[in-house]
């Protein structure tokens, strides 16, 4: 069952991201980690969907501000996919963080059905230090790309 927190966002389980995904062909999924973990650590390939990624950094790199215009950035790009308030986004970032806050703002700029990615792309440290071993959209074998 998905969680919906006091913050109205929904929580929803990377394989259920993926099966909604597929299912809707206007949801669209926007990965808010920085170029640098695109580029490094990579990026979910929705190609087997004839679909991309839009890739929109929440916090720059190095030195992790949240980028002061993010939700117009992201509101153009939306509506240059064809995006409406109403379009289900899902929101995905390392392991669930950044893509809650980044799911919250777009919620308050209007859009209704922002749901955030609850593992994230790596999901959280193991008992090694290491993600990508627990939980998120690698470790659930979804498919994804060298950025």
């Amino acid at each position: 069952m998905d969680k919906l927190e006091a913050s109205g966002i929904e929580d929803v389980p990377v394989l259920e991201t993926w099966e909604r995904l597929k299912a809707d062909p206007t949801a669209v999924l926007v990965d808010v980690r920085t170029r640098a973990e695109w580029a490094f650590v990579g990026i979910p390939d929705l190609s087997k969907i004839q679909r991309e990624v839009l890739l929109m950094e929440w916090q720059t790199f190095p030195d992790s501000r949240i980028v002061p215009d993010f939700a117009q950035r992201l509101d153009a790009a939306l509506a240059a996919k064809g995006a409406l308030k109403s379009t289900e986004i899902f929101f995905i970032c390392r392991s669930g963080g950044r893509s809650r806050m980044a799911a919250e703002q777009m919620t308050a700029a209007g859009y209704s059905r922002c749901r955030n990615v609850e593992e994230g792309f790596e999901g959280p440290l193991d008992s090694s230090q290491h993600r990508g071993r627990v939980s998120g959209w690698k470790f659930a074998g979804l498919d994804w790309v060298q950025g």
